[in-house]
Parts: structure tokens; C-alpha cells; sequence
């Protein structure tokens, strides 16, 4: 079993040379490392961001919906940022920087610079370092999480913390999803199947890193990644079920965050509150320790609680959840049919403080709104495009200094886009991204004094249905 160090290219690209403000310099910074600018050459300077935020991803790939909403977080609506996209290894086909070729077709992004790293010792490269500490979002492409954990220890560590610690963010997917974990499935000894790791979950290949990233309201998590497709909830259990027996994870609990492939990818904001976008995450909880554990024997653990977050759900990592969960075992390595579907044992209820408004037609202008001002955060706003020209306008108030974040869950029946609109219906802020069941999403911070009035828009783009679109907004 071996080590596949691959970088899949980002699902989607943007054609720069449509962009008469990009700027794209490709130089070697230092031996083995390789620097790739696109976007403007100077960084933005700023005395303060919103942050921190972050993305998790199922695969390798920008999943549009979530970056934008860090984006938007982190720069708080106004202004733009810089990004810096740390790689392993470059890509195999393609483009050469995939994630970059995206990003920049982002609103709210000044520059994005892709570093590829192919030795330990790049992480102490000066160029890399400046650049680092000058964005104010940290992307680590997919590949081989084991790269990234040897720069360990390395400059590189302490700048990306730093991006974090002004108010800026991190996140990756696949590989670049594993290492924003406190506990680190590192593979480095190769990668391990669920059944591999439920026979012996001391088998060698499950190894860790620890003592690395550890983001705010993200403690004793171990994450994975293209979960559903590759069957990578055994394995997690393991990883749990060791973690607990070996004291990896503070307090005696420790916490598996497993999110799909296809454009799945967990937001967390600066309050711990995380909101799943485009296919389902899993939230796995280990709170005892293992029937049995040891080294060249089956695992058995009972009761594993497990959270499904399906697109448009949040889960509050800050103050986390004591229902709502479905529990799954494992016996002598075995472990329980439908791991990925359960009824919760326990009903949250209105515990998490959350509500929901579904429209109510008339409400194609301002003045015939659904009424959200009383809308809980986090709550949800509900409804469907009937007609190819439908809108639906939601009320909302905003405080002095708050912020406020739209997610948007769109079915496949039709494309709909986001604005923000002021009280006089003027457009602040808009999501447009283009394509049937493509997700939308926005955040605001009013920087006024007092209380204002918003509009929410949900407007068909093209086609229209019956199925239900779902946009989460978020106060913080």
C-alpha cells in the first residue's frame, strides 16, 4: 500500500484572459519550490478582517458557495483580500494552478498565489513566508497529507497561524481538508481502508500528527474526507476509538468530522458555528473509551454518536450538541449496517435556538415581504420558484457591528440567484453563481449606527419547480 500523491484539478476554471486585471507572473521563488501569481501584484493592506473562517472539503477542488462565504466573512463584505494556495505536488494534467483559476473569479479577491512545495525545507522559504503572512486566506490543495504535516515545526506553521490569528482563515480539500484537524490522519505510511482499520486499528498505516493546526472551537477533531463514495466511516471509528485509547484528544472525547465528495465542504465561522454546503458531512463522536483496542486485534466500540449535516444544516462546534444524533457500533471489527442513514435517538427540538419561515405568496416585491426580523440565528428561510419569473422577498433586521451570512441550497429544478438588498431595495451584496441546483451564498456587516432594514431576494435566474430551495442566515 502506497502513498498516491495526486492533486485532482479543481472542478471548475475561470478563463483569466478574460480578465483585464490579472496579472499572472510564474517564477521559481527558490529551488523546489515554484510561485504562480495570478491577480494584482500588490497585496491589500488593511488594518483589520473579520475572521477567522474556514473551509473544510470533501475533495481537492474550490467548492464556490463556501469560499465566497469566507471571502465575504473575512473582508466583512467590503474591500478585497489575497490568497495564497499551498500544494505538495503539482498537478498532473491541466492547469497548473486550479484552485487559483478559480478563486480569482470570486468577488472580494485581490490575488491568489499557488506555492508549490516539494521538500520539508520549503516551508522556511522566505518568498513563500511574506506571502503567506500577507494573504489573508490559506488554501492547501488536495494531494498528500503526509507533505503537509513535514512542514511541521517549519516557518510556514507559524505564518499560516498567524493569517488565522488577524482574522483571516484557512482551509483545503481532501488532503488540505485532513490537515486543518488538530489530530492528523497523516498517511504516511500509506492509506488505509475502513476494513484494514476496523481489523486492527493499530495496523501500521494508521498513523497521526499532532501538535500542528489548532483552530478555535475546533479542538480533538480528526478529519476525513471523500467519505460517502469511498466508505470512510469504519475508518474514522478507528481513528476515533485510538485517539481516545491513546489520549490524543484532550478530555477523553474525541470528534470525527467526515465530509462527501462532489462538492461537499463544511463552513466554520469566527463563533464556531459550521454550515454544510453542496453534499452531506458526518459529525462522529467518541465519549469512552473502546470495548477493545489493541494492536493485531478487531476493534470493538459501543456506541458511536453520529451527526448527519445535510446541505443547508449547521452544527455549533463551540457549544456542541448532546442530542440529535444517531448511535452506530462496532463488534470484533464489525461494524452496524447503515452507518450513513439512523433516526436520532434524541430530538433536539429548539435547542439549537434555530427557526424556519417558509414564503407565503405574495411576496414578489419589499412591501409584500415575509416577515423574518424575528428569525432566530441560526434560522432558515424556505420556498420554491414557481414560475421562471418568481422572487421572493425575505424582511430581516441588523444591528450596529453585526454580521449577517446567507446560504443558499438550491435544487436541481432550477437556478436562482441571491441579493441583499438596503430598504430602499438598492443591491449591497449578490450571489449569482451560474447553474441549475448550484448553491448561493452572502454576508453583510452593518457598519451604521442603530438597527436597520434588509431585504433578502431569492430570484429564478431560469427554470422553476416545486422543490424547495433552503437559504440559512446566520447572525453573528
Amino acid at each position: 500500500m502506497t502513498h498516491r500523491p495526486f492533486r485532482a484539478p479543481a472542478a471548475s476554471a475561470v478563463v483569466l484572459a478574460a480578465m483585464a486585471s490579472v496579472l499572472m507572473a510564474h517564477q521559481p521563488a527558490q529551488a523546489a519550490a515554484d510561485r504562480i501569481r495570478l491577480g494584482n501584484a500588490s497585496d491589500v493592506s488593511r488594518s483589520a478582517w473579520n475572521g477567522p473562517a474556514f473551509t473544510m472539503n470533501g475533495a481537492g477542488g474550490i467548492v464556490t458557495a463556501s469560499m465566497t462565504r469566507a471571502i465575504d466573512e473575512i473582508r466583512g463584505g467590503t474591500g478585497a483580500l489575497d490568497v495564497v494556495v499551498l500544494a505538495g505536488s503539482a498537478p498532473t494534467s491541466g492547469s497548473k494552478t486550479p484552485e487559483c483559476d478559480t478563486i480569482t473569479g470570486l468577488g472580494g479577491v485581490n490575488s491568489c498565489t499557488t506555492w508549490t512545495l516539494t521538500a520539508a525545507a520549503d516551508g522556511n522559504n522566505s518568498q513563500l513566508n511574506t506571502d503567506v503572512r500577507n494573504a489573508e486566506f490559506v488554501y492547501f490543495a488536495g494531494g498528500d497529507q503526509c507533505r503537509y504535516t513535514a512542514w511541521k515545526g517549519t516557518a510556514l506553521e507559524a505564518s499560516v497561524e498567524a493569517v488565522v490569528a488577524k482574522g483571516g482563515g484557512s482551509g483545503g480539500g481532501s488532503a488540505g481538508h485532513h490537515i486543518n484537524s488538530p489530530i492528523v490522519y497523516d498517511a504516511c505510511n500509506g492509506s488505509i481502508t475502513s476494513a484494514e482499520a476496523l481489523a486492527n486499528p493499530y495496523d501500521r498505516y494508521a498513523s497521526f500528527t499532532t501538535g500542528m493546526f489548532e483552530w478555535a472551537n475546533y479542538g480533538a477533531v480528526i478529519n476525513d474526507s471523500h467519505f460517502v463514495t469511498r466508505d470512510r466511516m469504519g475508518r474514522t471509528m478507528a481513528f476515533l476509538a485510538r485517539a481516545v485509547k491513546d489520549g490524543l484528544a484532550p478530555g477523553g472525547s474525541a470528534w470525527g468530522v467526515g465530509v462527501e465528495e462532489g462538492g461537499g465542504s463544511l463552513f466554520l465561522d469566527r463563533n464556531g458555528m459550521a454550515t454544510q454546503y453542496g453534499k452531506d458531512a458526518y459529525v462522529v463522536l467518541a465519549d469512552h473509551q473502546p470495548e477493545q483496542a489493541v494492536d493485531r486485534k478487531p476493534l470493538t466500540y459501543s456506541g458511536f454518536k453520529i451527526w448527519r449535516l445535510t446541505p443547508g444544516s449547521t452544527f455549533d462546534f463551540k457549544n456542541r450538541p448532546a442530542c440529535g444524533y444517531y448511535l452506530r457500533s462496532v463488534t470484533n471489527g464489525v461494524a452496524d449496517a447503515n452507518l450513513y442513514n439512523g433516526t436520532p435517538v434524541t430530538d433536539c427540538g429548539t435547542q439549537d435556538g434555530g427557526s424556519t419561515i417558509t414564503e407565503s405568496e405574495p411576496n414578489d416585491a419589499r412591501d409584500t415581504a415575509d416577515d423574518a426580523t424575528a428569525l432566530t440565528s441560526p434560522g432558515t428561510l424556505t420556498g420554491n420558484m414557481k414560475s421562471t419569473g418568481d422572487r421572493d422577498y425575505f424582511k430581516v433586521s441588523v444591528t450596529a457591528g453585526q454580521s449577517v451570512s446567507v446560504n443558499c441550497t438550491v435544487p436541481s429544478a432550477y437556478d436562482a440567484d441571491v441579493y441583499w438588498l438596503d430598504a430602499n431595495g438598492s443591491t449591497l451584496t449578490r450571489s449569482v453563481n451560474d447553474g441549475a441546483g448550484t448553491d448561493e451564498s452572502l454576508s453583510f456587516t452593518r457598519t451604521a449606527t442603530g438597527a436597520g432594514t434588509y431585504y433578502l431576494d431569492v430570484e429564478a435566474y431560469s427554470g422553476s419547480g416545486s422543490a424547495a430551495y433552503a437559504c440559512t442566515l446566520t447572525r453573528s
